[in-house]
């Protein structure tokens, strides 16, 4: 965490999961030289590096969303003034949970996994978490990719040398329970679960969803999907698709048009910082 200038918010990043904070590495640097407080929370358990979190795969799996969501709660709360939140899959779901919590200047979600209720599941989503779907003891287990399978769900408009290279750097298992828990089946189940948001609410921080045209993981078609559920709100909703990027959109090449592109617009629709549009 830096000090900022006083006429620019604070930057909130979450990452996603198969990733950590580490994901973020470039995006810190390109925000704190435009003067920002950047602040990468990770999920509890998750501060250590990766290449720990591969040799303790139980910390992942005992994870919890409820338990991420109260520590995320608290860092965003814990700041000077409300902040720019962004947040990448996973991460995405955790930055629609804050803002329908009322926390925020502006929201940006990149490549977004959907909360509860968001019923589009592409072939190649479902291709992507095969792997970790297709076993029902995943639900108990810390689950990863495999290079080729990351390749396919992550980086695929990336060579696999690329691929391969971001995998050894930054992939680590995901806790099976969420995938199970938030992923396909979830959205078909009655009841409100722990990632329902309520998309109607109208006094809430402006969001912005950012997809990427190639994404395996997360098409278009569940963004576009996701973004038409808040249709009914007043609070300002939009979307743009970067048409040729991944899922793995904030580390790959030309990551820093996606960087810019969302900063820009958060900071154009940011809220007054005591809250009010």
């Amino acid at each position: 965490m830096t000090a900022s200038s006083t006429d620019t918010l604070p930057i909130v990043l979450i990452h996603g999961l198969w990733m950590t904070a580490r994901s973020w590495d470039r995006w810190v640097e390109h925000y704190q030289a435009k003067g920002h407080q950047v602040v990468v929370p990770t999920y509890p358990g998750f501060e250590i590096e990766v290449e720990a979190l591969r040799e303790h795969p139980e910390i992942i799996a005992e994870a919890s969303v409820p338990a991420t969501l109260d520590h995320l709660i608290e860092v965003v709360e814990a700041l000077d003034r409300p902040p720019i939140i962004m947040g990448h899959s996973f991460g995405g779901t955790f930055t629609q949970l804050l803002v329908n919590r009322g926390l925020g200047a502006a929201a940006v979600t990149i490549d977004s996994a959907p909360p509860e209720g968001v019923r589009v599941n592409p072939p190649s989503q479902i291709k992507s978490l095969f792997p970790i779907l297709s076993n029902p003891a995943n639900r108990h287990r810390a689950v990863g990719f495999t290079k080729e399978q990351f390749h396919y769900a992550f980086a695929n408009t990336s060579t696999r040398e690329e691929s391969d290279a971001a995998y050894d750097r930054l992939h680590i298992p995901a806790p099976g329970s969420w995938v199970w828990a938030y992923g396909l089946i979830a959205n078909w189940k009655p009841g409100h679960q722990e990632t329902w948001v309520d998309y109607d609410l109208d006094d809430r921080a402006p969001l912005l969803f950012i997809s990427g045209g190639k994404d395996h993981l997360m098409p278009p078609s569940v963004i576009r999907s996701n973004a038409k559920k808040y249709r009914n709100s007043d609070s300002l909703t939009e979307l743009y698709e970067f048409p040729e990027r991944s899922h793995f959109t904030g580390v790959e090449p030309g990551w820093e048009q996606v960087a810019d592109y969302a900063l820009e617009w958060a900071t154009r629709h940011t809220r007054d910082t005591d809250g009010r549009p």
